[in-house]
């Protein structure tokens, strides 16, 4: 089963947004995240 970064990265963001209202101060750590796991997505060609 693939799974496909144009159903995954909507999900992400909304969850990362709500996150983001309650703790403004995790801010810092969901983009990181974000970046290391897409990054990490595409060196390895899954997106």
């Amino acid at each position: 089963m693939s799974l496909d970064p144009s159903l995954i990265s909507p999900g992400i963001a909304l969850i990362a947004g709500i996150l983001i209202l309650l703790m403004p101060r995790l801010l810092n750590f969901i983009v990181a995240a974000y970046l290391i796991i897409f990054g990490i997505l595409g060196l390895t060609g899954q997106m």
